[in-house]
């Protein structure tokens, strides 16, 4: 939580185009932030401007419009920001990080101060974990899908993998039954998201877990590990290198 005194201000300049890992730069370091418990950032879009390859891009061109600059800016403490720093330059590719001092005279308060009862401490040492969480496709979470926003979570802590199933037919605590049909008034059909990654993080993402979901079911159980399917970030590299 960010209180008065030193701290300092981020400024991350990538273009509107610019992808990491498969989603809009600009829009994957926004949810790193949220998720890694940043105090508040600010995403602005530029309506001209141009970079190291010294090309102009401005919204009057309109086959150039798509390059606009886009520019995520947050303030932190020296402390996290330092934390922070290694994943934001992976994430930045290509583009700008700016960084000075400054000083907070008054940090923003939450509007709202809600209290969720963390997850259930894991006790199992096994080398892997499958986490299997049961949602309703209509649940929300901060104005978003929720199973989106979940997936959105586990991406930017690093979780090695998850995959989300819509279900056919199925129900719940409430006894009421969900189902996919064409003529059916209940579009609440049950969502399945299956996880794989060791025990220490899916730990660690458990309290925020906890947080998003009001109601559904959690199942935790052991996995063996046979095969990893690739090094993402050496595919990635991989796949920029082709001209």
């Amino acid at each position: 939580m960010l209180t008065a005194g030193p701290g300092k201000k981020v400024g991350i300049y990538v273009a509107e185009d610019q992808h990491y890992h498969g989603s809009a730069a600009y829009a994957a370091i926004l949810d790193f932030l949220f998720f890694h418990g940043v105090a508040g950032a600010t995403v602005t879009r530029g309506i001209a401007g141009f970079g190291a390859d010294h090309h102009l891009h401005t919204d009057r061109l309109v086959e150039l419009a798509t390059r606009l600059p886009v520019k995520i800016e947050f303030v932190e403490t020296a402390e996290k920001v330092e934390e922070l720093l290694p994943k934001l330059q992976t994430m930045a590719g290509t583009g700008l990080i700016e960084m000075h001092d400054t000083t907070i005279v008054k940090p923003a308060e939450k509007k709202q101060k809600q209290t969720e009862p963390e997850g259930p401490a894991l006790k199992s040492e096994s080398r892997a974990k499958i986490m299997r969480i049961y949602i309703g496709e209509n649940d929300k979470w901060n104005g978003k899908p929720l199973y989106e926003a979940i997936v959105n979570g586990l991406r930017a802590h690093d979780i090695a993998g998850v995959t989300v199933y819509r279900g056919i037919l199925g129900y719940g605590a409430n006894r009421r039954i969900h189902k996919d049909a064409a003529l059916s008034l209940s579009h609440d059909r049950p969502i399945l998201l299956s996880v794989v990654d060791t025990e220490e993080k899916l730990k660690a993402f458990m309290p925020i877990l906890g947080q998003m979901v009001q109601q559904g079911l959690v199942v935790l159980s052991d996995a063996e590990v046979i095969k990893y399917a690739h090094d993402y970030q050496k595919a990635e590299r991989r796949q920029e290198a082709r001209p």
